[in-house]
């Protein structure tokens, strides 16, 4: 294989998780009976540009269908987030009734909504209808494609030019960056401000969270190659913010090469010079990985037997893509993990893909009163814990795995 973005050829492998189903790819009691697609999961480093990427086995029409299950309004601390992104944009840049926000990957309407309240113009893109149509319910525009230069360029003609362009959480998920990228340099105006958020790498390798690691993840980024790729393609990064969300985000600000008028912020550089210090552009950085995923495995496959072994139930919270990588990769069935628990209507009454362990509703917990609940997307524990704060009643007790096993007392 190839780099996506520079066309190196790849030699490195930085994580092998062997095979497992898309994540998102949920199954009714139906499916269950009926052949289950596996693809390998092994991702690979480029030496020239350092973008970190998997494989391409699976196509994006595949792991983004039309009834894809994420919905990013079932977590209050995500709705948080995004209210605040909106009302710090709208100050920053003086958006107002005359400009146009838009947002590529607008999922529910999440964001979409908090620019909509302030009466600043605003449309989404969104190619999975499930999620498309929960956003047009709120009377949000919504375009179902997936985006890049000719969708661009359609949107442009339609007077779709805008003055901020967000992107959250979709820039890794893309299987072609290049033309990705060049269609926000298409799509913004003269002086626009196009924002991206992505789970940052350096903090991925620092805290062992492989289990962010799956499909639909398609790259998995430094601020070193999202500035090669952006230059590449149009764009220039002004400015960087370092976030806590998802385990440690970053949040890149970009404008147009020929356009753009903001000057470059101080910390561009000293995030770059962080990542050259910590050695992201160099192999041994990314070398002692796959051991530390193993370590992980095992200490978690470890607890789940010694709380088998003494007749104690334990269950997992949030029906996660990230909790299905960790399960997958180390074996785990609902003999050892009895079920896990969502707030989300689409999952519930299905099984996760592989591990094909139930998916309930939050009043199986009162019924079952577990021992135990692991609380699989560990970046929300705080909201789940305060969410589940009645379980401490019979004595249940939280369990992370990553980045080492860890009992909530």
């Amino acid at each position: 294989m190839n780099c996506r973005h520079c066309d190196t050829k790849l030699e490195i492998s930085f994580a092998n998780l062997g095979s497992a189903p898309p994540s998102n790819a949920y199954l009714t009691e139906k499916d269950l009976t009926a052949f289950e697609k596996y693809y390998p999961l092994n991702v690979m480093v480029c030496t020239h540009c350092w973008l970190v990427q998997t494989e391409d086995y699976a196509n994006r029409e595949e792991l983004f269908s039309a009834v894809y299950a994420y919905f990013s309004s079932f977590s209050s601390s995500w709705l948080e987030h995004s209210r605040n992104y909106a009302l710090a944009m709208i100050k920053r840049f003086k958006l107002n009734s005359q400009s146009r926000v838009g947002e590529i990957a607008a999922n529910d309407g999440y964001l979409l909504q908090y620019f909509q309240k302030e009466n600043i113009p605003c449309y989404g893109v969104e190619p999975t209808e499930s999620t498309a149509q929960a956003a047009r319910a709120q009377n949000l525009t919504i375009f179902s494609d997936f985006f890049g230069v000719d969708l661009a360029k359609t949107l442009v003609q339609k007077n779709y030019a805008a003055d901020l362009l967000a992107a959250n959480n979709v820039l890794a998920h893309v299987p072609d960056i290049n033309d990705f990228v060049a269609g926000f340099s298409v799509l913004l105006k003269p002086n626009g401000v196009a924002t991206f958020e992505f789970p940052h790498l350096y903090q991925l390798v620092k805290e062992s969270q492989f289990d962010t690691i799956y499909h639909e993840h398609f790259s998995y980024l430094s601020l070193s190659a999202v500035m090669r790729i952006f230059d590449r393609n149009g764009l220039c990064v002004f400015d960087v913010e370092q976030l806590a969300t998802h385990g440690g985000s970053l949040r890149v600000f970009a404008q147009r090469k020929d356009s753009g008028t903001h000057a470059i912020e101080d910390r561009v550089e000293q995030l770059l010079a962080l990542e050259q210090q910590a050695g992201i552009v160099n192999a041994s950085f990314y070398q002692s990985f796959q051991h530390r995923m193993v370590e992980i495995k095992r200490q978690f496959l470890l607890f789940l037997l010694a709380a088998q072994a003494r007749n104690e139930i334990v269950v997992g919270y949030g029906a996660a893509a990230k909790g299905n990588t960790l399960l997958n990769f180390s074996g785990i069935r609902a003999d050892l993990l009895a079920y896990v628990v969502d707030r989300n209507p689409s999952k519930q009454n299905k099984f996760l893909p592989g591990s094909h362990i139930p998916i309930k509703m939050e009043e199986q917990l009162r019924q079952d009163k577990p021992h135990w609940i692991v609380i699989l997307p560990w970046n929300l524990k705080e909201e789940i814990m305060t969410q589940l704060s009645y379980t401490r009643d019979w004595g249940a007790k939280f369990v992370t795995a990553i980045p080492t096993l860890t009992v909530i007392e």
